[in-house]
């Protein structure tokens, strides 16, 4: 990451956003070309190197991505559910080989068989209308079921704007100082999987020199299997956004930026209307409410990159860098966005935050489960008799999840790995010993993360799984660290080895590689992918011993 990179694509503000204009040369084509791309480095003052690193690496801005007319979903869930390799048998009645490329999770992980075509996503039943879908006449449209468990906070039918923007109005009378207070009160955790306190990102930010800071909505939920923030982005846009113009309200930001991945088309749409909605209104521009306030939204869509999760990475990515993680300190409350301090959160904990002002953070902190406070939003894959989104408080152990919320399992299941990728592989063996908050999870040596379940049927081989899981890894590795970018391949080809040439793998070896990721790489993605592995090797021995020398 270059300082000075920051500063230039900086200098225009988030109005002329240089990330942005390469997304507008790529969509004629499905890359951009060289001459604009040269124009565009110009007119930033951006090496045409740099801007060719930048292209190169996102899923939909390189130029291997040119003449692509339709995605087909690679996630975890659909992969599992074993729906993809047919629909791509029927797509290629439809397509050229050349015209059919990837996309990892579109978040239609409750009836898998997802693809994406003509900027709109597609699941379940949608492959037997290809051609209605191809001339733009078959709908878009899913249903999955939501429901809770106790206390209701994200899945609250909608009062209507001007009753639910009330709200700011406290807000804006309470002052931030009385905001962040209220805030450390909840004990409002993280939800994208760290679980760091909110208030003291809000409040370091604060506290960081500077007029110009910035809020930003990390809304690059990549993890296969979750669609909890494309719930709320679709669903419950507002509560995301207040929470939002609250936080920037309490940390002096005068910009919020939802960086939104670009396989999540519908969301990015919804949160246009709902911003452009809440400006007719007066909530969002010069002098909010009186109150001298000044805030305004940046929409940004991403271009398909796992890595633009971690925090750091996303910065980057708005700047129209190569997405690398940034090695801290300084950390992104002291600089941030072009080199502004900045607050980065997940969709759901800022969408908590309008419930602690409305009700006060002892209200929040009443709900849930010691440390783990409020709610959390689980997402159920295909697998389950009545998937969906649900809400349950922390703490509600997992078998009420699975049993009674979920309705338990369509078919027989042997694991479910649950909070993304890099969260743990937990036996079916195990659903009586968690519940639903950050320290049993932890104590168990699984990670709690979106909350997000993908379940694997008995007949799916662990070691086809874990050969997924370094391959994504792989794959969606920023390159920066070493541990991470070749572990990960090398994890890959040991596992490839076994699987299709009998070459068995050396189990010392194989545990110096996962502890070498897991200690020595500069993010979650790395340091994170060990710990399913480890689950596997301890729950799952006698299936993955053939694979191992003795």
């Amino acid at each position: 990451m270059s300082n000075n990179l920051s500063e230039l694509s900086g200098r225009k503000g988030l109005e002329k956003n240089l990330f942005e204009e390469l997304g507008v040369l790529a969509r004629e084509t499905g890359t951009p070309n060289r001459k604009d791309l040269d124009q565009l480095a110009d007119e930033f003052l951006m090496g045409k190197a740099n801007l060719y690193g930048t292209t190169s690496f996102y899923d939909f801005l390189r130029p291997e991505n040119k003449g692509k007319k339709i995605y087909v979903c690679n996630g975890s869930s659909c992969l599992t559910a074993g729906t993809q390799t047919q629909l791509k048998e029927n797509l290629l009645q439809h397509y050229n080989a050349n015209e059919i490329g990837e996309m990892c999770c579109l978040g239609r992980c409750h009836e898998n068989g997802a693809f994406h075509t003509n900027g709109h996503n597609y699941s379940g039943a949608a492959i037997n209308h290809i051609q209605d879908v191809k001339n733009g006449s078959y709908p878009v449209q899913e249903s999955y079921f939501v429901g809770s468990k106790g206390k209701q906070i994200l899945t609250q039918a909608f009062i209507g704007i001007d009753a639910y923007y009330k709200t700011l109005e406290t807000a804006l009378n309470l002052g931030s100082n009385r905001i962040l207070d209220e805030l450390k009160i909840s004990g409002l955790r993280g939800r994208g999987g760290a679980g760091f306190p909110i208030s003291f990102k809000l409040a370091a930010a604060k506290a960081s020199p500077g007029n110009t800071k910035f809020i930003v909505c990390n809304a690059d939920e990549g993890d296969p299997g979750a669609y909890s923030d494309r719930y709320l982005l679709e669903h419950q846009i507002h509560s995301v956004l207040l929470g939002m113009i609250i936080g920037g309200f309490a940390m002096g930001a005068n910009w919020g930026v939802l960086y939104i991945r670009a396989e999540y088309p519908e969301s990015i749409t919804i949160a246009n209307n709902a911003i452009q909605e809440i400006r007719e209104k007066g909530f969002i521009g010069t002098n909010i409410l009186g109150s001298g306030f000044d805030f305004d939204f940046k929409v940004i869509s991403a271009q398909g990159a796992y890595i633009c999760g971690e925090e750091t990475a996303l910065l980057s990515s708005i700047e129209g860098q190569r997405p690398e993680v940034r090695v801290r300190p300084p950390y992104p409350t002291q600089h941030g966005l072009f080199n502004k301090p900045t607050v980065v959160n997940n969709v759901e904990t800022l969408a908590n935050i309008p419930f602690v002002i409305d009700h006060g953070g002892e209200a929040f902190a009443a709900i849930g489960k010691d440390k783990s406070t409020g709610t959390k939003l689980v997402s159920l894959d295909g697998f389950f008799n009545r998937p969906g989104i649900y809400e349950v408080e922390m703490g509600t152990p997992l078998k009420v999840v699975i049993e009674e919320l979920g309705q338990g399992f369509k078919s027989p299941v042997k694991a479910m790995h649950i909070g993304g990728p890099l969260g743990g592989l937990v036996p079916v063996s195990k659903i009586n010993d968690l519940s639903v908050d950050f320290e049993t999870f932890a104590s168990q040596h699984f990670l709690l993360g979106h909350a997000s379940i993908v379940c694997l049927p008995h007949d799916y081989p662990i070691i086809d799984y874990l050969a997924h899981l370094f391959q994504f890894t792989a794959h969606e590795s920023c390159g920066k660290c070493f541990p991470c970018r070749l572990g990960s391949t090398r994890g890959y080809e040991l596992i490839s080895g076994a699987i299709n040439k009998d070459a068995k793998i050396d189990p010392v070896l194989f545990d110096d590689l996962i502890t070498t990721m897991e200690i020595g790489s500069l993010c979650a993605l790395g340091g994170g992918l060990p710990l399913p592995i480890r689950n596997a090797l301890q729950y799952f021995k006698e299936e993955l011993t053939p694979y191992f020398q003795a």
